[in-house]
């Protein structure tokens, strides 16, 4: 089986209507796309900011531009309109555990995806708000240490399910913006975390079309998961129908090439293991 985990209905334009996007329409449309790559489980999981309620966890300029639509009814329109499994990609923000884990209990996810677009208020994988830029740019030694701290408490936080594209601190592909020497002294600091949390590693083909191109995780990161055996989920981050799967050629020659044969999928927040493997459409 093939699984496609995270991806959005809705474009990241602030004025595209839930109306529109969180429908069985736009569904059809992402549910066909995967259909031709050989995609059997296919998940939605939005971006927790563009929800009024993500407001109790943290009042950052953006997510207050962006957060207008209703959780619940998010949760009902995927649920009665789609047959996509229901997710949600949560920002993990410090000290606001206890709201994060409040705006996710009682709504029945099949699974929660963590991901780190900050740090402070200051952004990783944007040029407004960015982390490398003005009075405040830190060094990259100093920016890859507090992701990945950052990173690893996400995991130990227990929140999530998944991590989502858990090297985004190479973003902008800048080798200015890069450590020197080994980066596997910084991957390690998250794959103990990963490894004692229990979550899920997502491999994700998004990488591929952000200035990095290439995959997150990087190969050696993803190895270190492999070898402390951290399950994989499986992902593109699609943002349109064509972007479903795309990439994943290149993913999986490196699961191949890793030994791994298996993914992780989700229903009810209980994940189960399936083999790798395209479904097949005649004609």
């Amino acid at each position: 089986m093939l699984s496609d985990l995270h991806l959005h209905l809705r474009p990241d334009d602030p004025d595209a209507s839930a109306e529109e996007y969180y429908s069985a329409a736009n569904a059809e449309r992402y549910r066909e796309a995967a259909q031709q790559r050989g995609i059997v489980e296919l998940g939605v999981s939005e971006h927790v900011y563009r929800f009024a309620q993500a407001l109790r966890i943290w009042r950052h300029e953006l997510w207050e531009r962006f957060a207008h639509d209703d959780l619940d009814a998010y949760c009902a329109a995927v649920r009665e309109q789609t047959d996509l499994r229901l997710g949600l990609e949560v920002d993990f923000v410090p000290g606001r555990e206890e709201q994060i884990e409040q705006l996710l209990d009682g709504r029945a996810f099949d699974y929660v995806v963590g991901s780190v677009h900050f740090l402070g208020d200051q952004a990783l994988d944007m040029d407004e708000f960015s982390v490398w830029e003005g009075v405040s740019a830190r060094s990259p030694e100093e920016v890859w240490e507090r992701y990945f701290q950052t990173i690893a408490a996400s995991a130990r936080s227990r929140l999530y399910d998944i991590i989502a594209h858990p090297d985004l601190v190479k973003f902008w592909g800048d080798p200015r913006r890069v450590p020197g020497g080994d980066l596997r002294r910084y991957y390690a600091i998250a794959v103990e975390a990963f490894a004692d949390a229990g979550v899920a590693v997502e491999l994700s083909t998004a990488g591929l079309r952000k200035p990095a191109g290439e995959l997150y995780p990087a190969p050696a990161f993803l190895e270190l998961c492999v070898e402390a055996g951290i399950p994989v989920a499986l992902s593109s981050d699609a943002h349109r129908p064509a972007e479903v799967g795309a990439g994943y050629e290149i993913a999986l020659e490196l699961l191949e090439r890793l030994g791994v044969d298996e993914l992780a999928v989700f229903h009810g927040r209980v994940r189960t293991m399936v083999p790798v493997g395209a479904e097949q459409h005649a004609g």
